[in-house]
């Protein structure tokens, strides 16, 4: 298995040499040994290397792509395995699209393919149309795919109030009397179910989307859903776990729910009174001897677990008090940062530029969002607020929005994750097929690549401070994409466009109670 180390830090050992990139030439013990162990690898049938042309682009000249995009790793495990027999052949047929090789395909003076905006546009209203037979698999998850296309196509910068009435009487008939919204009509209410309808009613905005949000039904849930340990229940008699200290927080503050807990709660039994008692400590115990974020206590790490610890904390408090850095006397410490650090660092492979999800896994697009959308974060509990953050580079001569390589991950983004054929969308790794999930995640990770996050102010000293941040564009140096290929900036928290962030917020702060 190829030693993987921080693409980060590789990157200050790789020039632009000057000289055009080599044809990445294929392991062949890889293709030989693919088959064999798909189904060890739960690797679907008919994953297959894309057919790609050698042909050089005679019309087309490039600027030196770095070798770290287009050379295999330089230390390598003798140990043949299963996964490292996958990962050679995941970097095989991610070579030639580093290495601008494909026909039909217009690259930039960088090797890099355009953003191609209006055909992903039209594959996620596509998907908001009356859809085949096949997705039938994804009854129970209308709500997801409601806000994947909402909020993608908002990235993107179109305009998805026309959506307003029919996502209002979609959300209708999946709201419970007994608080939260199911996966579709008939289903029982479910935590992540209830976070993806609030935001993609956030995205398209306006009194009537907000309104069709039962508050009081769903604050009771919610109690119910509180956990003795801390943490939210993902389900009434489901499991306990991360995902469910983040989508609750964001609910709760978004719709600005009271915070204490009804006289039935569960919870009480171990003394809480209030939804978030407890909550940030459930997150410190789900950090990991690697560093990382499990569901759970005692879990395997995960990116994006990671994100909902980081975006669970930052909802809680400033990241920069509630993480690692800049800390009050008497102020609780929730994670160990260095380590986190060290660990969303190893997820970013070269040449792939992209992150997987886990130690040992292979790149898939989704990460882009799930891990890539951790560092605005992680950068902002390093700097603090505005006041600090100047003070903290130029003293600790500390490069904070530069953690990771920004242009790695766009590489990856525009050359492998960018399905180029007429269907649009984004996908996973250059054999995979579109789809709303990875289009929403992949461009989310995209705006963040593209764009600074800086926490201006944090309101109080104390927990449940209320942060603002700015988010400007970055400027690369070299800047491989076009201006016009920047994608909108969103909330670094909430993942919604920050703009839609402040309308649902003013508009419950406005309505204090039920």
């Amino acid at each position: 298995m190829p030693i993987k180390t921080s693409l980060a830090r590789a990157r200050q050992r790789t020039a632009y040499k000057g000289k055009p990139a080599a044809t990445p030439q294929s392991n062949s013990r890889s293709s030989a040994t693919f088959r064999s162990i798909q189904e060890d690898e739960k690797v679907k049938e008919g994953f297959t290397s894309p057919l790609v042309s050698s042909t050089a682009h005679e019309d087309q000249e490039f600027q030196m792509i770095p070798d770290l995009f287009t050379s295999r790793p330089p230390i390598r495990d003798a140990l043949s395995t299963a996964s490292s027999i996958v990962q050679d052949y995941t970097v095989d047929e991610c070579l030639p699209f580093l290495a601008a090789e494909l026909d039909n395909v217009r690259y930039n003076q960088h090797g890099v393919p355009r953003l191609d905006r209006e055909r992903h546009i039209k594959f996620l209203r596509k998907n908001l149309e009356k859809l085949p037979s096949r997705f039938v698999a994804l009854d129970a998850s209308r709500p997801w795919v409601l806000y994947w296309c909402l909020n993608g196509l908002s990235l993107l910068g179109a305009d998805v109030s026309s959506y307003r009435d029919d996502l209002v009487e979609t959300a209708r008939s999946m709201q419970n009397t007994t608080g939260g919204f199911g996966g579709g009509f008939g289903h029982e209410s479910h935590l992540a179910c209830t976070y993806a309808v609030v935001l993609a009613l956030a995205v398209v905005g306006g009194d009537a989307a907000f309104e069709v949000i039962d508050r009081r039904a769903l604050w009771r849930w919610l109690c119910a859903l509180k956990q003795p340990d801390g943490g939210f229940r993902m389900a009434i008699g489901g499991e306990v776990d991360i995902r469910g200290a983040y989508c609750a927080a964001v609910l709760i503050t978004l719709l600005n729910l009271p915070h204490d807990l009804s006289p039935d709660a569960p919870a009480r039994a171990a003394d809480r009174s209030n939804l978030f008692d407890g909550l940030a400590d459930y997150v410190r115990r789900c950090q990991t001897f690697e560093g990382g974020i499990s569901a759970q206590p005692a879990g395997e790490a995960h990116g994006a677990y990671a994100f909902c610890a980081l975006g669970c904390l930052a909802i809680i408090g400033a990241p920069h008090r509630t993480f690692h850095r800049f800390v009050l006397p008497d102020f609780p410490l929730y994670l160990d940062v260095p380590r986190l650090i060290s660990w969303l660092s190893s997820r970013q492979y070269a040449p792939e530029g992209g992150y997987s999800g886990r130690t040992n896994k292979l790149v898939d697009g989704c990460y882009s969002h799930w891990v890539g959308c951790c560092w605005p974060l992680i950068e902002a509990s390093l700097a603090g607020p505005s006041s600090l953050m100047f003070d903290v580079n130029k003293t600790k001569n500390i490069d904070i929005h530069n953690l990771y390589d920004r242009e790695g991950l766009i590489r990856y983004i525009l050359c492998c994750a960018q399905d180029q054929s007429k269907r649009g969308g984004m996908r996973d790794k250059p054999s995979k097929t579109s789809d709303a999930y990875h289009t929403c995640y992949v461009l989310s990770g995209l705006s963040s690549a593209q764009h600074v996050t800086r926490l201006l102010a944090s309101e109080g000293q104390g927990m449940m401070t209320h942060s603002e941040y700015d988010v400007s564009p970055h400027h690369g140096n070299p800047q491989v994409y076009a201006e016009e290929d920047r994608v909108n900036a969103t909330d670094p928290v909430y993942f919604i466009p920050e703009g839609k962030r402040k309308e649902i917020m003013s508009y419950f702060l406005s309505k204090p109670g039920f």
